[in-house]
């Protein structure tokens, strides 16, 4: 039988399947279906610090809707206070004491003394690593692109001189050049890079003339992005490479391996087809592996990376000119009349 074992940030996990960030982690019921199913490891939801400061001025907002219903009283309410962060860390920390596999805690904050404090308070829960959600949308055309990148870095390499768990970075890829920001954060000491963010686009309903903010599940192929940059970063940084985004099925998972990564992140998959799918993705990894005599994932992690493919062009820009140069296999296969 197949060896599954591979590592996310340098810890051992017992297959690549890794539970994502969501609110999947806030049912226990579900917590013990992923875990029986066979997900290796989990990542909490993500400490938002600006969520947890604008649900702060929400509820004052409510309770001081009250302030003038008695005279005699300064607030009906006096006792009431926001959960915040301490209520993330609670459930955190009761999440890792139910589950055997390990938790890995994601953060974005809002200010650099802010992600120090943070991080601080979720190592001393327990969890086997930090995963920095560096979410971060530019609104400023004043802002250069090399300013967002060293904040990153500095923060990066603060937290790595104040926190003794492994610590990785999850991107998006809206930077000018990907491969030099992670080549410097591999530099800083981060341990794992996560590829890639998703960013929740607003959408306007053209009815009532306003935003709404639907919440999409990924679409199959949005794993590509992530495969190339796999493939383009496996053999040249020391950290762990992880595939998020539109891992939909086993096979998804054993592209992301063949083109450099030692695990993958999946969410979206568990909400369309249930806790059972994490079963049937293994099954199929160590199927595919029994049949083709591999052993254990670094038998084939990375064989068709840029560093190892016998394909020069695989990875670059000579791809699409290939495909324009075959434009008609488009219109025989979609024709227009």
């Amino acid at each position: 039988m197949a060896d599954l074992r591979t590592t996310y940030m340098g810890v051992e996990l017992k297959n690549p399947i890794i539970l994502g960030a969501s609110s999947l982690v806030e049912d226990p019921i579900v917590i013990q279906k992923i875990e029986r199913a066979g997900a290796a490891a989990i990542i909490y939801r993500s400490l938002f610090e600006e969520q947890i400061h604008l649900e702060q001025i929400q509820l004052q907002d409510q309770l001081g809707e009250y302030d003038e219903r008695n005279a005699e009283m300064q607030n009906l309410f006096p006792q009431v206070k926001h959960g915040g962060a301490k209520e993330h860390l609670f459930k955190l920390e009761k999440l890792i004491s139910k589950v055997s596999i390990p938790v890995f805690a994601s953060l974005n904050a809002t200010y650099e003394e802010s992600w120090e404090e943070y991080a601080l308070a979720l190592e001393k829960t327990g969890i086997a690593g930090l995963e920095l959600n560096f979410y971060d949308v530019p609104v400023d055309s004043e802002a250069a692109g090399s300013e967002i990148e060293d904040k990153q870095i500095r923060i990066l390499t603060k937290l790595k001189s104040v926190v003794k768990i492994p610590i990785s970075v999850k991107l998006s890829p809206f930077y000018g050049n990907p491969l030099n920001l992670i080549a410097k954060m591999d530099k800083a000491g981060a341990n794992g890079v996560v590829l890639f963010n998703r960013f929740f686009q607003p959408e306007i309903n053209i009815e009532t003339e306003e935003f709404f903010y639907p919440f999409d599940l990924t679409h199959p192929k949005d794993y590509q992005l992530g495969l190339r940059f796999a493939g383009l970063l496996y053999g040249n940084i020391n950290a762990d490479i992880c595939a998020s985004r539109g891992i939909s099925d086993g096979s998804d998972m054993i592209k992301m391996l063949l083109a450099g990564a030692g695990t993958v992140q999946v969410v979206s998959a568990i909400y369309r087809n249930k806790a059972s799918h994490i079963t049937g993705m293994i099954d199929l990894l160590e199927e595919w592996m029994d049949a083709r005599g591999y052993k254990t994932i670094n038998d084939f992690k990375g064989k068709l990376s840029m560093k190892n493919s016998k394909d020069p062009y695989a990875y670059k820009r000579a791809q699409y000119v290939d495909i324009l140069m075959k434009s008609n296999e488009i219109l025989k296969k979609y024709p227009m009349v």
